[in-house]
């Protein structure tokens, strides 16, 4: 018996070793600085493998167990390196038009939990007071301690009009929060606008997807077509990210043709590059070249950024892009940090693996990885100066370092609610429930103190400028 497992082990090695032979992944690696294979190691991995098929209490697919190999081999790395199976894979290509099935959260995993990074604007996860930092440690009455990202994704995705009951574990609250929720076909408008005031516009980009640019675009001609625009908020505030090309269009609309928007570094060497305001940039499977019909005036209309704890990614790409050319003050609060870059390697299984290859890096060469933007001027969420804790790249387990400065301790983000005598728990305990389950202001309401504090800046901005004449 043992020595048909050794040799069956020693098999399973010689085919260990030919896959990652033949993997061809030339996008990602100098296949002339690969070093030697570890054949000791893959000999032990063979062994696990012989010892579970033979010696489990159950039987085991084949195929079952290379997917959960390869799966502990990215999962383990960083927070958004991850394996896709081909479901996982289709749904994310699906994600990127802006159109997908469930209830509108972006997360991330922790200790065996699913963690909530941001809930998206307008689905059910937004309306029903989900915040980021929350842990979802049950679907329904499935424990999700131990279960792999992708299971948990594809339980939270399904048909619309069908009910999920997530219970969520949140810091300062000693019970479970239990919430019912029913699933949607999610449409993420990914850019919104107003007047806020006459000559003052607003521009909101919810999510990076491959339209984003080309209707920022329109959403702009129309602004200016209601009157002079004299100042121009855009409102990065909550935006999770999405595809870079959205991210490097959106900067073009406002900066020099031909600008550094930003650049990448990593390990290959077509993991460094720099993207800039021009067409091969930006575009991505169409000729239009859509950044030609922005209005003139838009180029030089003052502009504030808004950022905060939820802006991740490509958000903060535009948004360090505009801080470092000087072209828009931005503000609001430290941005999220999330400044690494995942490239999707397709598998000849249908499947993918997403993997981390590079760091971004603004104009002015700032890593945003564990960082974020700093914003020019800090304005909370309330006039009193507090904001919402929220988690942040730097909180992630097993997050990748700045690459370019040490990491500051972590302070503790999330204390605990001060306690209630009995009495007063009892009397607030409702009014405190419901008001803890809802988003502490409507972006672009009436009450959004840091948009107001913006359009102020951008007046004040407006009679510098006018005096100066």
């Amino acid at each position: 018996m043992r020595s048909k497992l050794q040799q069956a082990g020693l098999v399973f090695t010689g085919l260990c070793a030919g896959v990652l032979i033949s993997l061809n992944f030339s996008a990602n690696a100098d296949k002339s600085s690969l070093a030697p294979l570890p054949v000791e190691e893959l000999r032990n991995l063979a062994d696990v493998f012989n010892a579970i098929k033979q010696g489990y209490v159950e039987p085991v697919d084949d195929k079952k167990l290379i997917t959960h190999a390869i799966s502990g081999m990215l999962s383990n790395l960083d927070p958004h390196s991850s394996y896709l199976d081909a479901e996982a894979f289709k749904e994310l290509q699906v994600g990127t038009q802006g159109e997908f099935g469930g209830l509108g959260i972006e997360v991330g995993s922790e200790d065996g939990y699913v963690k909530v990074i941001s809930p998206i604007e307008d689905t059910p996860a937004f309306r029903a007071g989900i915040k980021a930092g929350d842990l979802i440690i049950k679907l329904d009455d499935t424990p999700v301690k131990g279960m792999s990202l992708n299971d948990a994704v594809k339980r939270m995705r399904g048909k619309p009009k069908t009910n999920i009951v997530l219970t969520l574990a949140r810091k300062g609250e000693a019970k479970p929060i239990v919430v019912t929720l029913v699933r949607e076909v999610i449409k993420v408008q990914s850019v919104k606008s107003k007047l806020v005031e006459p000559g003052f516009g607003y521009v909101r980009v919810v999510q990076f997807q491959e339209q984003t640019a080309a209707s920022l675009v329109q959403h702009l001609d129309k602004l200016v077509k209601q009157g002079d625009l004299k100042g121009l908020v855009l409102d990065l505030r909550n935006d999770p990210g999405g595809l870079l090309n959205g991210a490097v269009g959106v900067s073009a609309a406002f900066l020099p043709p031909k600008a550094l928007v930003v650049s990448t570094d990593g390990r290959a060497d077509d993991a460094k590059r720099k993207y800039l305001a021009v067409p091969e940039d930006y575009l991505r499977g169409s000729r239009d070249d859509y950044i030609k019909a922005v209005p003139a005036s838009i180029k030089t209309v003052p502009m504030v950024v808004l950022v905060n704890g939820g802006s991740a990614s490509a958000s903060e790409i535009v948004a360090g892009a505009l801080q470092d050319h000087k072209r828009a003050v931005v503000m609001g609060t430290q941005s999220f940090g999330k400044g690494s870059v995942q490239t999707i390697l397709p598998l000849n299984s249908n499947a993918a693996i997403k993997l981390t290859t590079a760091r971004y890096f603004t104009p002015s060469g700032r890593s945003i990885q564990a960082k974020g933007i700093v914003p020019d001027i800090l304005v909370e969420e309330t006039p009193g100066g507090s904001s919402r804790e929220r988690l942040r790249e730097a909180d992630l387990d097993r997050h990748l370092g700045n690459g370019k400065e040490p990491e500051a301790p972590k302070p503790d983000l999330l204390p605990a609610a001060p306690k209630k005598d009995g009495a007063a728990k009892g009397k607030d305990k409702a009014k405190d429930d419901a008001d803890e389950m809802k988003p502490a202001f409507e972006i672009a309401g009436k009450d959004d103190y840091q948009l107001s504090q913006a359009v102020n800046l951008l007046k004040g901005l407006q009679i510098l400028q006018n005096s100066g004449k």
